[in-house]
């Protein structure tokens, strides 16, 4: 059963950085550069220098395009040429290498090869030669005349060659963006290098010191760094390095903060990676990086390979598409060789995280390749009351009315990741309301937040939706205050917040890992409290109780179909999950039972939701003018604690201080809704 303990829930979701620095790395890794901006500068000014290249040659270019019509001379034949000379047509010309540059004044119409008749104002011919007697020649007919020596026309060589410039640019631009980003000319033949990073000194230090609420598996880790420290001790017994660990748990449990200890704690070097840094466009690239990688730690080992999300490139093979040649499966299988393949590694171990363990390939997960699997599960009450002492020494709180235990207590089933940012939101709330330090109101305020979602304030309820919103979250109170081994409840409160009209917070006593049948029948009445309360005082029904219903049908066919908790169809499971592995989620049951089956199936949920409804409504009928005290309560005050409700079972007299301020508030907190579930649409 899902460890939830709200009648309506939502969803919720950080690393902690040191600031020591690390010691003990070999000298023969990399040292980070002294001037952190150098290569920033360098790329720079490189970026800088091709922009105005560019800029040059196309002004060049677009000289020549504009100055084209002034200097375009026509070739023309050697009769043409005579005939100009002996008209006395030619002012002046140039002559270069045999070549005759001639200027025409007047200009003249002539007709060219193709028949278009065309003008011309400078020509060109090329001579057989040049003596005294073709110079006499021109000053016989008064041509000035000039001797140049022939020069290099770079103007026309950069315009022939702008294309192939531009060319080559293009296509190292493209090469640059496939392989996503910096390195230029070097990156376009680097697909195969490993993009693994290195941890040095130089980078924040986390220590286990920094991790709570994982215990066995810090333990674990440990045992890996002492023989990476000392492997002398564990040699003279035998003992073998470990080859891979497998961090195992739900997301936001603290693997990748675990691995960033292990980091800060070992003295030897530490490679970071993802599994999807492995995959790329071009097959067998993922397989070359997975060689280099290697090939790069044995030249430091002992050392650690990180390896992130694994299930990138772990999952199993044969389940996806494109057979044995698709790209995963050959880095995989590259993989699989580096880790326990005919060249053994020495004193190179590999440690990797994933959510989803299910869906690995068996090969990676047999000993000799993954040894250890260390499970990072969700912490108990213990390991949040350290999660958050280790979040909290960076805020400034009131430690006299900051109990960080109840916190704890107050937030089952949340993760590291939930609980950090609980903290943040604490921080946050008390900053915005300009306080000096972080209040228990304000840590409360957060797991609400975070809890169910933000407090919608910008509309206003009508009174007949605040009082079904009350009677609602009553019969969910008072069911659950009856009940007899039911969570206490915590907090009532008709503020609507995220989609939820109203809330019933119930927290365990003590932490529960396994479920008995009355409680879980116990936990399907609470669900129905809210919808028996609105028929028993309004006698109609509405859409309020949509998502207690859907929760309480799921868990009502899972005591018949996976727990065995149906007298009538005994103690068997029925329905088989088919998983497409390279999907990653189930898309569709195997039903392996009969219709017959099927129909007592679904009779049996129907029975076991209608039970819990019936001793819902029978709760209620008894204890009514509770049920009445307690909307009313709700009304008044819009949130009512443990407290508070004992008050009103005992049928004592809620008494608040500040009243007028609480008046005040509700005014402005009144919230307009729409006749809307809290978690389901109207049809």
């Amino acid at each position: 059963m899902n460890n939830k303990y709200f009648t309506e829930s939502s969803n919720k979701n950080v690393s902690r950085k040191g600031d020591k620095k690390q010691k003990g790395f070999p000298k023969n890794l990399g040292k980070k550069s002294k001037d952190p901006l150098s290569s920033f500068q360098w790329k720079r000014a490189g970026k800088t220098s091709l922009i105005w290249v560019l800029i040059i040659v196309a002004a060049i270019f677009l000289s020549n395009l504009f100055t084209e019509g002034t200097r375009k001379e026509t070739e023309i034949d050697y009769y043409k040429y005579k005939e100009f000379l002996e008209g006395r047509l030619i002012s002046k010309a140039d002559v270069i290498a045999n070549i005759f540059h001639g200027e025409l004044s007047p200009p003249q119409t002539i007709i060219s090869g193709v028949g278009n008749q065309i003008t011309v104002n400078r020509f060109r011919v090329v001579l057989p030669f040049v003596d005294k007697d073709v110079m006499d020649e021109w000053d016989q007919y008064s041509v000035e005349y000039n001797f140049k020596e022939q020069s290099i026309d770079w103007t026309a060589y950069l315009i022939n060659m702008l294309p192939w410039i531009l060319l080559i640019g293009f296509w190292l631009f493209i090469m640059r963006r496939m392989q996503g980003g910096a390195g230029g000319i070097k990156n376009v033949f680097s697909f195969g290098k490993s993009r693994a990073k290195i941890w040095d000194s130089n980078m924040p230090r986390v220590t286990f010191n920094d991790v709570a609420g994982c215990v066995e598996a810090k333990e674990e880790l440990k045992e890996v760094i002492d023989y990476l420290k000392h492997p002398k001790r564990f040699q003279k017994l035998g003992a073998e390095i470990p080859k891979g660990v497998l961090l195992v748990g739900p997301p936001g449990t603290g693997k990748t903060l675990l691995a960033r200890a292990v980091a800060g704690e070992a003295s030897v070097p530490f490679y970071s990676l993802s599994g999807a840094d492995f995959v790329e466009m071009f097959v067998g690239v993922g397989a070359s990086r997975v060689r280099d990688l290697f090939e790069q730690a044995k030249k430091n080992s002992p050392c650690i390979i990180f390896i992130d999300e694994l299930d990138a490139v772990g999952r199993q093979r044969g389940a996806g598409l494109g057979g044995g040649h698709d790209e995963r499966e050959q880095t995989l299988n590259a993989l699989l060789v580096e880790l326990d393949g005919f060249e053994p590694n020495q004193n190179i171990i590999v440690l990797t995280a994933t959510n989803r363990p299910d869906v690995l390939d068996s090969a990676l997960l047999r000993p000799g390749r993954f040894d250890r699997h260390v499970v990072v599960d969700i912490p108990d009450l213990k390991g949040r009351l350290g999660i958050l002492k280790v979040h909290t020494k960076k805020i400034l709180m009131n430690k006299r009315n900051v109990k960080l235990d109840i916190l704890a207590k107050g937030t089952p089933g949340m993760v590291g990741a939930d609980l950090a940012n609980v903290v943040n939101e604490a921080a946050l709330l008390a900053a915005r309301k300009r306080k000096k330090s972080v209040d228990m109101i304000d840590f409360e305020e957060a797991v609400d937040k975070v809890m169910m979602g933000v407090q919608r304030k910008s509309m206003i309820l009508s009174e007949e939706e605040k009082n079904l919103t009350a009677y609602h979250e009553a019969g969910h109170a008072l069911v659950a205050s009856v009940t007899e081994g039911a969570d206490p409840v915590h907090k009532v409160s008709i503020i609507p917040r995220g989609q939820a009209l109203g809330m019933t917070m119930q927290l365990p006593i003590d932490e529960k890992h396994g479920y008995a049948k009355k409680y879980i029948e116990g936990r399907i009445s609470i669900m129905m409290g809210g919808r028996a309360a609105e028929e028993l005082i309004f006698n109609e029904l509405t859409t309020g109780a949509g998502n207690d219903l859907e929760q309480a049908t799921s868990i009502a066919r899972k005591m018949v179909c996976e727990w065995g908790m149906s007298e009538l169809l005994g103690p068997l499971t029925f329905g088989k999950k088919n998983e497409e592995i390279f999907l990653g989620r189930e898309i569709q049951t195997h039903r392996d039972f009969s219709e017959v089956t099927a129909r007592i199936i679904d009779e049996e949920v129907v029975r076991i939701i209608r039970k819990a409804e019936r001793t819902a409504k029978l709760i209620l009928k008894e204890n009514v003018k509770i049920l009445h005290r307690m909307a009313e309560e709700l009304l008044k005050y819009e949130t009512i604690d443990e407290k508070d409700i004992k008050k009103i079972l005992d049928g004592k007299i809620i008494v608040r201080r500040n009243n007028k301020k609480q008046k005040r508030s509700r005014k402005k907190s009144h919230i307009k809704y729409s006749n809307k579930s809290k978690a389901q649409k109207v049809p």
